[in-house]
């Protein structure tokens, strides 16, 4: 094998090796459960709060 198949064929051992590597992240369970329901909680709060907000008419005589 000449040298410069040698090095193609390095490269490429190279290449689909680091191709196969996966990172994994790990989340918590309880944090990521914790960060759900905070987030649900300001939802229904902002929901709440804008159906109480009181709705003011358009202004009569308006531009059409």
């Amino acid at each position: 094998m000449n040298p410069a198949a040698r090095w193609l064929f390095a490269a490429a051992l190279v290449a689909s090796t680091a191709a196969c590597v996966t990172i994994n992240i790990y989340f918590p369970a309880a944090a990521a459960e914790k960060a759900a329901d905070r987030i649900i909680d300001e939802v229904w709060q902002l929901r709440e709060g804008a159906g109480s907000a009181p709705v003011t008419p358009p202004a009569a005589g308006g531009t059409k």
